[in-house]
């Protein structure tokens, strides 16, 4: 393996997933004490309509991707907090149609030969030095945004009503919560892909629960436990020739499973 880190996609794949996992643990946590995890997969799901308009015109992948989930994100705060009676149907709709949007872009797109489950399965050996670019400046924004509102996005999260009460505007840090989830989503897609992205959230985060008392503590160890994850995924991707977003998963599990039966 350490002859491996002499090659440029190597290194490339670490440092993105050494970004990616910050940021996963940061929002995971969110994601998690709020109960938004079904939301997240909504706007997961929903952002590979944008992948197929990006191909479609010419555009970046990860800047189509990233309009499509963040007006997702806003449309989904706006339902969640006005038309609670619906919401499993309204992110379900959302999921399918996004989906199918961009599957028709593909389709319609002439002489289209790149591999789409990369985006759906992700592919970190793939990562270009556009995307760590991308996923340095969402980290630099996930962090600077979690330190200035912490005691906001404390309050919206554990106490709500207590947040309005204190005067806090419970709706624009809900909101901003989702949108930092679809960018953290965005920025996943190339490490993970779409179909597991949910897991690189929460499986940290669930781990996170079981030895932190406090939110910030939380962000923290999930952030150890997706940065292990992702190494020990990327050296069993890389000696068995196997799926690395597959196998950071997996590590995942496992690593969960381990820990639970050591706590009992």
């Amino acid at each position: 393996m350490v002859q491996a880190l002499s090659y440029d996609f190597v290194q490339n794949a670490l440092i993105a997933g050494i970004l990616i996992s910050i940021a996963a643990g940061i929002i995971g946590s969110l994601v998690v004490v709020n109960r938004i995890t079904f939301l997240a997969g909504g706007i997961a799901h929903s952002s590979y309509g944008g992948i197929g308009l990006a191909i479609f015109l010419g555009l970046p992948i990860l800047l189509g991707a990233t309009f499509f989930a963040v007006i997702s994100a806003i449309f989904i705060a706006f339902i969640t907090q006005n038309n609670k009676a619906r919401i499993d149907s309204i992110i379900g709709m959302m999921w399918a149609l996004g989906m199918a949007i961009g599957i028709v872009f593909v389709d319609l797109t002439p002489g289209y030969n790149v591999d789409l489950m990369s985006y759906l399965f992700g592919s970190i050996i793939a990562v270009s030095n556009e995307d760590i670019t991308f996923m340095t400046i969402l980290d630099i924004f996930i962090i600077f945004s979690v330190l200035i509102f912490y005691k906001q996005i404390l309050a919206v999260s554990y106490d709500s009503e207590f947040a309005k009460l204190r005067g806090i505007s419970v709706k624009f840090f809900y909101t901003l919560i989702l949108i930092l989830a679809a960018l953290c989503v965005v920025a996943a897609i190339r490490v993970v892909g779409l179909i597991l992205v949910i897991a690189l959230l929460t499986i940290p985060t669930y781990i996170a629960e079981l030895f932190a008392s406090r939110l910030s503590s939380m962000m923290i160890i999930s952030v150890v436990f997706a940065v292990f994850f992702t190494i020990c995924g990327l050296i069993i991707s890389y000696f068995y020739d196997i799926s690395s977003g597959a196998s950071i998963i997996i590590v995942g599990v496992l690593t969960l499973l381990i820990i639970k039966l050591i706590k009992r």
